[in-house]
Parts: C-alpha cells; sequence; structure tokens
C-alpha cells in the first residue's frame, strides 16, 4: 500500500489562553488522497482554522498528541519550513503584509527555499507573468509590497499565484472564498481548479459557505463541530447543509 497521501490521526491540538491551555481539537482523522479535494464546512469557532494552522505549524498552536503524516513523513516534529519543503501549503485567510519585499522576491525566494536551488530567471520571469495574468494581476503587480496595500481580492489571487508556482503535493486553502466578490471567487476558483487538474494533488478547503464549492467540486465533505469531524459525506452533503446548517451537529455535540 502506498505512502502517498496526507493523513492526520487523532490530531488533538491546545491553544495557550490566560487561563491555560485550552483544547480546541478533540480527535481530528482525516486521510486526503492525491487527487482528492476535500471540503470541511462547519461554524465559526469548530476549530476548522486550528486544523489549518496546526498541520502548518504554527508555533500559537500545540499539538498535544496524533500525529500529521505527509507521504510517509512525519511532520509534528517539523519546522514551518521543512513542512513547506515535504509538500505543504498553507493559503492563509488573512494574509499577513510583508513590507518593504517585492511580490516577485518573495516568490522566487519561496520557490528557492521549496526546491533547494533557484528557478532560472528568463524561464521564471515568463512564469511569473503567465500565473499572474492568469489571476488577473498586470506585471506592475509583481513590484509591490507583499499584500501591503492590497484589496482582499488582491490578497487572495496573491495566494492562488504562489500555489501555481510552488506547486505543492498537498494545499490547505483556509477560507479562500472570505471577503472575495463574485468576480474574485471565480478566478480564485479556477486558479485552483488548473492546480487539481493536473490529478495528484491533494486539496484541503476550509469553509463556511457553499458558494466556492459551486466552483470546485469536492470529493468528499467534511461537518467540522467542536473540534471534531461529526458527519462525512460527499457533495451532496453540501448542498444539504446549505438547506438546514449546521444546527444540528451543534445542539449534538453541546457546543
Amino acid at each position: 500500500m502506498s505512502d502517498r497521501r496526507l493523513e492526520i490521526r487523532d490530531l488533538h491540538v491546545s491553544v495557550e489562553t490566560e487561563t491555560g491551555p485550552k483544547p480546541i481539537l478533540k480527535g481530528v482523522n482525516l486521510v486526503v488522497n492525491p487527487g482528492e479535494v476535500h471540503a470541511i464546512m462547519g461554524p465559526n469557532g469548530s476549530g476548522k482554522s486550528t486544523l489549518a494552522y496546526a498541520i502548518a505549524g504554527h508555533p500559537k498552536y500545540t499539538i498535544t498528541s496524533g500525529s500529521v503524516l505527509l507521504d510517509g513523513t512525519e511532520l509534528v516534529e517539523l519546522s514551518v519550513d521543512e513542512r513547506a519543503k515535504a509538500g505543504l501549503f498553507l493559503a492563509m485567510q488573512y494574509p499577513v503584509e510583508v513590507p518593504g519585499i517585492s511580490v516577485a522576491n518573495f516568490l522566487r525566494t519561496a520557490k528557492t527555499a521549496v526546491d533547494g536551488q533557484a528557478p532560472p530567471l528568463r524561464t521564471w520571469v515568463k512564469k511569473v507573468s503567465e500565473s499572474l495574468a492568469s489571476m488577473q494581476l498586470d506585471d506592475e503587480f509583481s513590484a509591490r509590497s507583499v499584500n501591503e496595500g492590497f484589496s482582499g481580492g488582491e490578497k487572495k489571487r496573491n495566494e492562488i499565484v504562489q500555489l501555481d508556482l510552488l506547486n505543492p503535493k498537498y494545499a490547505i486553502l483556509d477560507e479562500t472564498d472570505s471577503g472575495l466578490d463574485i468576480d474574485a471567487l471565480r478566478i480564485v476558483s479556477e486558479g485552483v481548479n488548473r492546480y487539481s487538474a493536473q490529478g495528484d494533488r491533494g486539496i484541503l478547503l476550509i469553509t463556511h459557505y457553499t458558494r466556492i464549492l459551486r466552483y470546485i467540486k469536492p470529493d468528499f465533505v467534511h461537518v467540522f463541530v467542536d473540534g471534531r469531524i461529526v458527519e462525512e459525506g460527499d457533495s451532496t452533503l453540501a448542498d444539504s447543509l446549505e438547506e438546514t446548517g449546521y444546527e444540528k451537529w451543534v445542539t449534538e455535540a453541546g457546543a
């Protein structure tokens, strides 16, 4: 049996508060195989973003027990950059500003770090230009400081440019649809679908709403409540959530 997959085993995660550690994730099990799109849906405060950041290695979140394996490699003990080199990518819900660092320099530095060698400059400049164009961003965009003064849509489109150029094995997209108007949502979704169309990339898509799932079709949908996956199904589960909401599972969990 191949080890090729992103596997989360009985993951428990806590966050430090003024009153001490607070458990957020309470035993998450999930497998994302190459070529699969998994959507995680749930109400605010259910732990969806905690899952994303814990997998990526954010220091605010402490993995108290459990395991995260990427193609057989244990990620829990790896640093953030080592996880990226292993093939993991996180598109953040709130991308941070990096004043003084241009988009072009950021992208080339990130690509060099992930691949272990700098991309050939001539072909790289062309690839960046093509990737920006696919997100309806002009070449001048690459000279701007990362996310500084960007609109919400520009920030999210810039995240998908990174996804395209870094081309990780597995992408975690944390509420990539938040703050997007209809046109930006379509453009971002098309970028995600191009990445997915390679056929051997795994996607974990975290969202509150079904609107992005009209553009990005999930193979599996997981309902996330009170730090756990409480229901699983195919894309039709998302359709039923649009009608019923999360109240049933929130009530059962006492969350």
